[in-house]
């Protein structure tokens, strides 16, 4: 557990270096708060679900606290099962760095950062999405199955649901 947030914490010190770095781009970064709670998870998850139904797709949806432990998952019948690893992957990502994973794939595709391919737990594809609440970061919703703008559509949903 330590190796793991020991990488997810040079991860977000190497992110918010070239983040920093990058023209145009400016973020404040919010702490991490409480883990969090199931119901909320619940919460965003059902959001992000009702707009995958609503436009026909068939996804996982992965929702970690701020810990970057699973509290949710829930998988459409018909989602991939490769879906699983990447909705988690994304979560966890995007929790790891407080920033949406959309901003890892970015950086690679247009700032010409292909070295953060490297970095151990980065997920350079749109879907994850960080949780915040009350100005922290309480978790991630991370969400596979689409075309990487259909998940980050459907994770945003999710996190608006807060």
């Amino acid at each position: 557990m330590m190796i793991k947030r020991t990488t997810y914490t040079a991860l977000a010190v190497f992110m918010l270096g070239a983040v920093s770095a990058t023209p145009g781009f400016a973020q404040s970064v919010p702490p991490y708060g409480a883990p969090i709670s199931i119901e909320r998870a619940k919460q965003v998850a059902a959001a992000a679900l009702a707009e995958m139904r609503k436009k026909g797709f068939e996804m996982t949806v992965a929702i970690v606290d701020s810990g970057n432990n699973l509290v949710y998952l829930e998988r459409s019948n018909q989602a991939g099962i490769g879906t699983i690893d990447a909705a988690l992957g994304k979560a966890k990502a995007a929790n790891g760095i407080k920033t949406p994973t959309k901003t890892i794939e970015d950086m690679i595709l247009h700032n010409n950062q292909s070295n953060l391919l490297a970095v151990p737990g980065a997920f350079p594809v749109e879907g994850g999405v960080p949780l915040v609440a009350d100005g922290q970061v309480i978790g991630a919703i991370g969400v596979s199955g689409g075309m990487p703008a259909d998940d980050g559509a459907i994770a945003n949903t999710g996190a608006k649901a807060l």
